[in-house]
């Protein structure tokens, strides 16, 4: 018997690292050539000329979000996905990405749709100002179905020592400004699903808030990645602290940024849920504080910055949509208080 009768193809396996290293090669930057092969993959520090660099590292991937690429057969944009949502965890901590890798497990291997899903990677990557130097590449029939895949990413960068974010210096009266997300990100999915089920929608179906998309335009939607836009503030040391709103929402991802006697006043008035979240809220009968601590609602970025730096922040985020959604006050009881 063969390998490939038992239904791992790694002829197949070689043609995609052949699609894969033009991909890769596009990513370049200072540090890495972006060349993959190897067993490993090599990033050189010196050559980003930090004087006293701290290693940031995440991981992540997509969560249910798959399922609906998979059903759809829509897969050129999970990626871009897969890198933000590592990405924009460590520009919160002040951490410009260096480089990503990825896994990618199927039960079958199909050139075509893992081509796709790599490409949008790399897409991300670009975005993000990282390099893909590596990745891992599994078929695993028995442990997927055929068309069944997943992901995960892992991303590094670096900060330099006196830079690491949140600052130790966030105060009463500070103001707390939200970047609009692109839709729901990657988080939320389960719920989303569920919803569509009771409601009777098919992915197919055109969205009844958005005239001309389909469910799977919206839901497919790419996560924004933040971190040229958000490294410009951070290196003229304008920003106190960053929050990347995922999973638990604005109720309880600001509080992992705060010191305890703190609290986020956040303004509900300040901005409007997207129509999606809107839907979604209708159709699900969900509260808002269901819906708050578990969707962004249209905040997929929060910055905290001295009231000084207020018009500058907005200023260098214009193009970004930047908008003040509320301040820093003490803390009673809650974390995070909405009016």
């Amino acid at each position: 018997m063969t390998y490939s009768q038992a239904g791992v193809n790694i002829d197949e396996g070689n043609r995609l690292v052949e699609t894969i290293k033009p991909l890769a090669k596009s990513t370049r930057r200072p540090g890495a050539d972006a060349a993959i092969g190897g067993f490993g993959g090599l990033f050189d520090l010196a050559a980003c000329n930090y004087t006293d660099p701290i290693l940031v590292a995440a991981t992540d991937g997509v969560g249910t979000k798959l399922k609906i690429a998979i059903e759809t057969g829509k897969h050129d944009t999970i990626g871009i996905d897969l890198v933000a949502m590592c990405v924009n965890d460590l520009i919160v901590q002040g951490a410009e990405p260096l480089f990503f890798l990825d896994y990618y497990a199927t039960g079958k291997l199909d050139k075509a749709v893992a081509g796709e899903v790599i490409a949008s990677i790399a897409e991300g990557c670009r975005q993000a100002g990282c390099a893909l130097i590596g990745g891992e590449t599994a078929e695993m029939p028995g442990m997927y179905q055929p068309k069944d895949y997943d992901l995960a990413g892992f991303s590094v960068g670096a900060v330099e020592r006196d830079s690491v974010l949140p600052r130790t210096d966030i105060n009463e009266g500070d103001i707390i400004i939200g970047l609009p997300s692109s839709g729901l990100h990657s988080n939320g999915f389960s719920l989303v699903r569920h919803i569509m089920e009771q409601a009777g929608k098919q992915y197919h179906d055109e969205a009844p808030f958005a005239k001309g998309k389909t469910f799977t335009d919206i839901l497919l939607t790419p996560t924004i990645i933040y971190v040229k836009s958000c490294l410009s503030p951070i290196h003229a040391g304008l920003i106190k602290a960053l929050s990347h709103i995922t999973g638990g929402g604005l109720l309880e991802n600001i509080p992992r940024v705060l010191p305890d006697a703190l609290a986020a006043l956040i303004d509900r008035k300040s901005w409007e849920f997207p129509a999606l979240f809107k839907w979604l809220q209708e159709q699900g009968n969900v509260t808002e504080t269901e819906m708050l601590r578990t969707f962004n609602c249209g905040i997929g970025m929060v910055l905290i910055v001295s009231p000084e730096h207020q018009q500058q922040v907005l200023g260098m985020l214009r193009a970004q949509q930047a908008l003040v959604i509320g301040r820093i006050g003490k803390r009673d009881k809650e974390a995070v208080v909405l009016s």
